[in-house]
C-alpha cells in the first residue's frame, strides 16, 4: 500500500477520535450535579419495653427439710411379756390416736389388783369399827363429865385411831387405783395420729418399764424450718402467739420429680426467735396440714407426700405492693436510675425508688408513668439527649 494512503487513513482515525471526545465533553457539560444534602443521624439502635404498673405480691423463696411436728418414743410404763402386736406397729405403718399398738401380759397386775381390793375391804371394816368405838366413847364422856369446860383426852374419844383408820383406807384405795392403772398400761395405745418410724419388739419378748421399743411421727401436721433474710421480714406476717397462727403468710411447698412439679399449701406458723450466727438469717417455721393426704377431703391425685426428711422448695407470699413497676434487673442503671426514651426518641435518665430486688426483677416506683418506654440495651457513654432508634421500628 502506498505510503501516502496510509498517512491519510491515520489522519482520518485521529479526526474521528477527536470528534468523539469533544462530543462527550459537550454532553457532560449539559448534565447538572445533584444538590448536596447532609446525612441524617438515625440514632443508636436499642431494645425497649413499655412500662405498666401492677399490684405485685412480694414473694420470698427459701428451701428446707420436712419434719413432723409431733415426735415421740414408745416407752412402756410397766414390765412384762408382749402377748400381742397390732399389724400397724411396723416401720412405715399408719395408725390413729387411741389405736392399740401392742399389749403386755396383765395377769400379774390383775392379781395385785385383787390383793388391793381385799386390802380396801379390810381397811373399810377397821374404819367402821373405830368409828363405832369413837361414838360409844363420846356418849360415855358426855354422860360422866361434871363440868362443861372439861376437855377429854383425844385418845379417850378415839380421834387418833380414826385418823389412822382413815389414812389406812385412803392408802389401800390409792394402791388399788395404781393396780388398775398398771393393768390399763399393759395395753399400749397411740398417743396421736401418726406413722411408725421404727420398732424393736416382737410377740413373746419381755420388755422392761422405761425401755424404748419404737419411734413415731405425727401425720396431722408437718413443719419446715426455712431461713429468711432479716430484710424480708417486713413483707411477711409472722404470728406472735398461739391464737394467731392461722394469720401467717401463705406458702407453697413444692418438689420437682422428672421435670414435673408437685405442690402443697402451707402457712407461716411461727418464728423460732433466733438468728443463725453464720448466715445472719432468721428461721421461720412453715406448717402444712395433712402432709400424707390421709384425710377424706384430700384431692391430691398423685402418690407423692411430704415425708419426714424430704428437701423442698418454699415460696412465701407476702404483702401486696400496689401499683408498682416490675423491671428486669439488668435495666436498673447506676445510682438507682432508669434509661427512658421520650417522644422524640431521645434518651432521658430518671431516678427511681428501689422497693425490692428479686433474682431476675426489680420492683420500683418513682418519676415514671404508664406507657413510658424503658431502654433495655446498654449504651456505652450514653448521655441525656442521645438520639435512639427503637428496635421495634426496624
Amino acid at each position: 500500500m502506498p505510503k501516502k494512503k496510509i498517512i491519510k487513513r491515520a489522519l482520518l482515525s485521529l479526526l474521528i477520535l477527536a470528534a468523539g471526545f469533544f462530543i462527550m465533553q459537550f454532553m457532560a457539560s449539559l448534565k447538572k450535579a445533584p444538590p448536596k444534602q447532609p446525612s441524617a443521624n438515625p440514632g443508636r439502635l436499642v431494645e425497649v419495653m413499655r412500662l405498666s404498673p401492677e399490684d405485685r405480691p412480694v414473694v420470698v423463696s427459701a428451701t428446707g427439710t420436712v419434719q413432723a411436728r409431733k415426735k415421740a418414743s414408745i416407752v412402756p410404763q410397766v414390765s412384762g411379756k408382749v402377748v400381742s402386736i397390732s399389724p400397724a406397729f411396723i416401720a412405715g405403718g399408719f395408725f390413729n390416736k387411741g389405736d392399740r399398738l401392742f399389749e403386755i401380759e396383765s395377769v400379774d397386775y390383775e392379781l395385785l389388783a385383787e390383793k388391793s381390793r381385799a386390802a380396801v375391804a379390810k381397811a373399810e371394816f377397821e374404819l367402821s369399827q373405830v368409828e363405832s368405838q369413837a361414838r360409844v366413847a363420846r356418849l360415855e364422856w358426855d354422860r360422866i363429865r361434871i363440868e362443861k369446860k372439861d376437855r377429854p383426852n383425844p385418845l379417850v374419844l378415839y380421834e387418833p385411831q380414826l385418823k389412822n383408820a382413815r389414812a389406812a383406807l385412803a392408802s389401800a384405795k390409792a394402791d388399788l387405783k395404781q393396780r388398775r392403772l398398771d393393768i390399763k398400761r399393759t395395753r399400749i395405745r397411740a398417743p396421736f395420729n401418726g406413722r411408725i418410724r421404727s420398732e424393736s419388739i416382737d410377740s413373746g419378748q419381755f420388755v422392761a418399764a422405761g425401755q424404748i421399743v419404737g419411734e413415731i411421727n405425727g401425720t396431722d401436721t408437718a413443719e419446715i424450718v426455712v431461713p429468711v433474710a432479716l430484710q424480708d421480714l417486713k413483707w411477711l406476717t409472722v404470728p406472735r402467739h398461739q391464737a394467731a397462727r392461722r394469720e401467717g403468710s401463705p406458702a407453697t411447698i413444692s418438689i420437682t420429680v422428672d421435670d414435673q412439679k408437685y405442690e402443697w399449701q402451707g402457712r407461716i406458723d411461727r418464728s423460732l426467735g433466733e438468728v443463725d450466727p453464720k448466715g445472719r438469717m432468721i428461721r421461720l417455721v412453715i406448717g402444712i396440714d395433712d402432709p400424707y393426704d390421709l384425710k377424706p377431703s384430700s384431692k391430691t391425685s398423685h402418690n407423692y407426700y411430704l415425708a419426714d426428711g424430704l428437701f423442698v422448695d418454699v415460696r412465701i407470699d407476702g404483702h401486696t405492693l400496689p401499683q408498682v413497676f416490675l423491671i428486669p434487673a439488668g435495666a436498673l442503671r447506676e445510682n438507682a436510675t432508669l434509661w427512658l426514651m421520650d417522644s422524640d426518641n431521645r434518651l432521658i435518665i430518671r431516678k427511681v425508688e428501689v422497693i425490692r430486688r428479686e433474682s431476675e426483677h426489680v420492683i420500683t416506683r418513682g418519676d415514671i408513668a404508664p406507657g413510658d418506654r424503658l431502654v433495655l440495651t446498654y449504651l456505652a457513654g450514653a448521655v441525656p439527649g442521645t438520639r435512639l432508634r427503637p428496635a421495634e421500628e426496624e
